[in-house]
């Protein structure tokens, strides 16, 4: 898989690698699922399985999980992730990258989140559960829970810091373009890859994503 494939489905930035790790040198992932764009749902776990890919080829050395930062700016019930998608993205999660996830922010969520929250807690596994960490801007303990792991230089005012939250898709597309080759090249499929130009690929498909390190233990 690669940028081409996907391209459409990071139009809006719902889903991207942010350009800063947490304190502890994991590649983080904001989520933003007030920006959902498509309603094709296995695109959408496509897409999000790409993303995870990028974000462990990315990771430091010595490093093996991440970090996912939600916002909920724009979030309504009516243009949510259907709960069929949340129950498909949680199996890719715990079922293809076990323990690759360290820890996941909700930020500010909106009461009526409570209700669709209700469902997809189930379908978590315990020791995922446990690292869904909800933080709202007037609890000061689920704050500073939050900026033990993010620099406030780093972290976008949208999770209370002092940054600002740019997303640029064709910036974006070019970065993921360029590590579609690194990722081609550490498995050998550069024959495969055509010349990148515009931040898009020519390539032919590149099989679907594996593991680019061992999974976590």
């Amino acid at each position: 898989m690669n940028q081409h494939e996907v391209a459409n489905e990071g139009e809006t930035g719902k889903v991207y690698r942010a350009n800063f790790h947490d304190r502890h040198g994991r590649t983080v992932l904001i989520l933003r699922p007030g920006k959902q764009n498509t309603t094709a749902a296995d695109n959408q776990i496509r897409h999000l399985v790409y993303l995870i890919e990028n974000a462990i080829l990315n990771l430091h050395e010595g490093q093996e999980q991440m970090s996912w930062l939600i916002d909920f700016t724009g979030w309504s019930l009516s243009a949510n992730v259907p709960i069929r998608t949340a129950r498909d993205a949680s199996n890719v999660l715990q079922n293809h990258y076990p323990e690759r996830l360290a820890i996941a922010f909700l930020y500010n969520p909106p009461r009526i989140f409570e209700a669709f929250w209700k469902i997809v807690k189930y379908f978590l596994d315990p020791k995922t559960f446990q690292k869904v960490k909800f933080v709202y801007p007037k609890n000061k303990d689920s704050v500073e829970l939050m900026t033990s792991f993010f620099d406030l230089e780093n972290l976008p005012a949208e999770f209370g810091g002092n940054a600002k939250l740019e997303y640029d898709h064709e910036e974006f597309s070019r970065m993921m373009a360029e590590d579609d080759v690194k990722a081609a090249s550490l498995w050998g499929l550069d024959n495969k890859l055509a010349h990148v130009s515009n931040g898009y690929s020519g390539a032919d498909v590149i099989p679907e994503p594996v593991l680019l390190a061992p999974p976590a233990s």
